[in-house]
Order: structure tokens, then sequence, then C-alpha cells
């Protein structure tokens, strides 16, 4: 990408953005940066808690979610780390590398917080290399509490692990295991015995949040708390409903306009194909980007973040998999 004077992002304005400025870049851990996000006028940041992300609108087509990992008290900026990914991954973390330098703006939307840090007397924190990041507001957050709480990291070395400087101050609550040096997390040891009164959360690449599931099946449900960013395997039965799979209306409260819904075609698909611009990601229910208010109507949930109680409201969908399980949908568009 080519930066033009004045260096602004090249992101469409969408509804409920924010625009702003890259205040500070550092590097942080062997292809890990750290970025500060200030408001344009001065103004406090939104203000947030553990576990919130910000959604960066790199272009028109490239939306990625990136954990605050930050102080929530400090409302001078909002920070967030970012890792190149390997070969560019897919596209966000290279955008991020090669555009946003100090001074240059970027459209945000959020924060939001899918990932909230419960009340519990005891915490286990599992965090795989760039999945420390919304960590870290919860550590301090529940030492403030009076939890007992331990986390363990890991990554693949140690020069790729961000803020270890910064875990140093926790002694020895933190474990730091680089895969070079001790091999893979001993999920075994970590997790055999179920602890009602524990929560764990647990953040890093697909293949650890898999081990962890797995070395969590005799816990009570409830006690792994998780976020993803990609897309995850289908789960048995997904996106699948008696009466969800065939057409329907959406209405935009706005304007009272009405866009068809065919079988076989998301909300988002027909949102877009009509004109209406909806902020996506990952298309598959997982990461939260195109969440939309639902003024009336009943919604057929199909992503993995809402829960239940948030379903059973019905106050909100996630328009690249639900649908509708009557004739129209309202929507606060």
């Amino acid at each position: 990408m080519t930066l033009t004077a004045p260096p602004v992002h090249p992101a469409a304005r969408v509804r409920g953005g924010l625009t702003l400025r890259v205040a500070r870049r550092e590097q942080e851990a062997a292809d890990v940066v750290q970025l500060w996000l200030e408001t344009l006028d001065g103004q406090p940041v939104p203000a947030w808690d553990p576990g919130a992300h910000l959604d960066l609108v790199l272009c028109p087509d490239l939306v990625r979610q990136y954990s605050l990992c930050g102080d929530p008290a400090d409302r001078s900026a909002l920070r967030i780390a970012v890792q190149l990914a390997p070969d560019g991954g897919r596209g966000g973390s290279r955008a991020v590398f090669d555009t946003l330098r100090p001074g240059v703006r970027v459209e945000v939307r959020g924060p939001r917080n899918a990932f909230a840090l419960r009340p519990s007397p005891r915490y286990l924190f599992l965090a795989g290399g760039i999945g420390i990041t919304p960590i870290l507001p919860m550590l301090d957050r529940a030492a403030a509490s009076g939890a007992q709480w331990q986390l363990v990291y890991g990554g693949r070395s140690r020069s790729g692990m961000p803020f270890l400087d910064r875990l140093a101050a926790h002694g020895d609550r933190v474990r730091v295991l680089p895969q070079d040096e001790t091999g893979l997390l001993p999920l075994t040891e970590l997790l055999a015995e179920p602890r009602p009164d524990t929560l764990v959360y647990c953040c890093g690449p697909l293949p650890l949040l898999e081990a962890v599931q797995a070395a969590m099946q005799e816990w009570p449900d409830g006690c792994l708390v998780f976020e993803r960013f990609t897309p995850a395997p289908a789960a048995p039965g997904a996106a699948t409903g008696p009466a969800g799979d065939g057409g329907f209306e959406v209405e935009l409260a706005g304007s009272g306009r009405v866009v068809p819904v065919g079988p076989g075609i998301s909300v988002l698909q027909a949102l877009e194909e009509a004109g209406v611009p909806v902020l996506s990601s990952c298309r598959e229910g997982t990461c939260g980007t195109c969440e939309v208010g639902v003024v009336s109507g009943e919604v057929d949930h199909r992503d993995r973040l809402l829960t239940p109680q948030e379903r059973a409201a019905g106050e909100t969908m996630m328009v690249c998999v639900s649908r509708c399980l009557g004739p129209r949908l309202v929507l606060d568009l």
C-alpha cells in the first residue's frame, strides 16, 4: 500500500466508526509491534474493560480485530499489539506493518468485548504467542480483585514472545515456557484436576485452543472462556435451522427500506448487494464484526459468540450467518 500526504488510511467511513491516529509505534518482540492510537482532537478514547478488542478498517474490504493490551484507566490512547503473520497471513498484519506509522489515521470500530473477565475466586490464564494481548489487562484486574491466579505463557521462542518485561512484575505467578526451551505447554499437568472454583481463560492459536478444550472435557460447563478472531471449524449441526433456511425480508429501521434475503443468501450478502455498508471480517460467525442491532423479528442465531442469554434477548445478531425464523427482521440500520 502507498501512503499519501496527509497520511489517511484508505478505509471507508462506516456506521459506528471512529477515526484515530497512530501516536506511537514500538517494536515489542520479533515480528510484533505495539501501537498507541489516540483521538484526533485530544479527547479521551472510548472506555473499555479487559478482554475488549478493536475492529481496524485497514481497507474497505479488509477488517481485522486486535485485542486491547493497555491499561483501561489510561484514556489517552488505545493500545494494541500486532504480530506479522508468516507470508502475510490473510493480509491484515501486513497492512498494519506496512502502513500504520505515527501520524497515520485509521478507522476503527469498538471497543467491543466478547471475552469479558467474569468474577471468580481463582483464574488460570493460558496464552500462546500474540494471544497474550487480551490477557495482560486481565492479570491486573484479577490481582486488584484479590483473586488467586496463575498465567502460563507459551510461544515458539523467547525472542518472539511479547511483553516479557511487563510480565516480570508479577513474579512467580507467571510461567514463561518457550517451546524451543521446554516443549509444548503442560496442559495435562495444568488441567488434569477439574476445579469448579476456577475460570480458565485461553487465547492463542487454534491448536492451543483445541488442546485446552480436549484437556478440559471433565471440567464443569462454563469454566473455559476463550476467544478467536479466525474462522473455527464448523460444529456438528451448525448453520442449520428448521424454519430459517428459506427466504425472508430485512427492513432497515433508519429508512424503512426493505431488502429481500433469498434462500442460500446470507443477510450480509443481501445487504451488500443492496449497497448497504456493513463491516465484516470472518463471515463465519466467529469474530463479531458484523454484529447488528435487532429492532424486531425472531432471529435464528448461528454464530459462535453470543451467550444463551443474549440469544434469548434477541437484541443483536451476526448478519454473516444468522437468519430469520419468521417473514421479516427489522434491523437497526
